[in-house]
């Protein structure tokens, strides 16, 4: 089963702890991350400083196509997705 273009920009979430609000604005700026930038070190700290100033400092973001983590985060302020093969982990601690 082949995936369709449309399929492939779709977030598919793997761990979520956030707003709504917070979920959605986390997809359209890695949407952006991704239009903007080839370089994932580049979109992580993208998204991170949009999440910073969109909801205040101490955000975190990772972004790559494999990695491992494990992070303590505040309640309600985490999310783990794929957009195509791409992993966002964004997260906010402190």
């Amino acid at each position: 089963m082949e995936i369709s273009k449309e399929d492939k920009g779709k977030p598919v979430v793997k761990a979520l702890d956030m707003t709504e609000e917070m979920e959605n604005d986390a997809y359209e700026v890695a949407k952006k991350a991704l239009e903007k930038f080839s370089i994932e070190k580049d979109m992580a700290q993208y998204i991170k400083l949009e999440f910073d100033r969109l909801y205040s400092t101490s955000w975190h973001c990772i972004v790559g196509k494999q990695f491992g983590s494990y992070v303590s985060h505040d309640s309600k302020h985490y999310i783990y997705f794929y957009i195509g093969e791409m992993s966002f982990l964004l997260y906010k601690f402190g």
